[in-house]
């Protein structure tokens, strides 16, 4: 029998830099990415409000343009694409710059030393919902999140393929409560809290707790 064909998976790649392109395609030269390269020609912020970015699985953003044009390009992408994913190769990953990229909506940040091991990794998890951003930049993230005006409104959200008792399970991890916290408010076992747990994450298509704090964020900042 015949095993099925994969399908690639699209990837759209801006950069302003020839160079930059051409590296990051070198990397993901092969059968498991269909690539579209796209040279951003201006670093101009009101410029790329209006450039036509193709449409795209995952866009890879390459953040040479700089702080305020990267913030705009996420913004254009994912005002045409309210469902895109976004990686962000950068020149460091930390909180002072990764930060803004979150709170514009980037699914992942990578530097330009890590791209050739991990990119064509995290591609794949980034396109089915995941997250590809450093524990420790992650945890800060969601530390600021639940510290600030944010986390009684992200307590509000919901989703319909969730069941009841899963709906519960996730305004009490919106709420930052650990599982044995969530089984005295349930009053469900840790065994069950687990078991919910795992659902929810594998329904919102995250690994972590962190990953669907920030989803949730996103979702909820989210340009209507």
């Amino acid at each position: 029998m015949k095993a099925a064909q994969r399908i690639p998976l699209k990837v759209c790649l801006l950069s302003a830099n020839a160079f930059v392109l051409s590296e990051m395609a070198r990397v993901l030269n092969n059968s498991a990415f269909e690539l579209i390269s796209l040279q951003v020609k201006s670093a101009v912020g009101h410029d790329l409000h209006d450039i036509q970015v193709p449409t795209a699985l995952v866009h890879v953003v390459d953040a040479q343009i700089g702080p305020p044009a990267t913030r705009t390009l996420l913004s254009n992408i994912l005002g045409h694409y309210a469902e895109a994913r976004i990686i962000v190769i950068t020149e460091r990953v930390n909180s002072e710059e990764s930060y803004p990229l979150l709170q514009r909506g980037a699914k992942g940040l990578l530097t330009y030393e890590e791209v050739p091991e991990q990119l064509p990794i995290a591609l794949p998890l980034v396109a089915n919902g995941g997250f590809w951003v450093p524990r420790a930049v992650l945890s800060g993230f969601v530390e600021s999140i639940l510290a600030g005006p944010h986390r009684r409104e992200l307590t509000a959200i919901s989703s319909a393929n969730l069941s009841l008792r899963e709906d519960e399970v996730l305004s009490s991890l919106l709420e930052n409560l650990s599982n044995k916290e969530i089984g005295i408010k349930l009053n469900i076992t840790e065994r069950t809290v687990k078991f919910h747990v795992s659902n929810v994450l594998n329904k919102f298509g995250v690994r972590r707790r962190g990953d669907l704090i920030v989803h949730c964020y996103q979702k909820h900042s989210a340009p209507t």
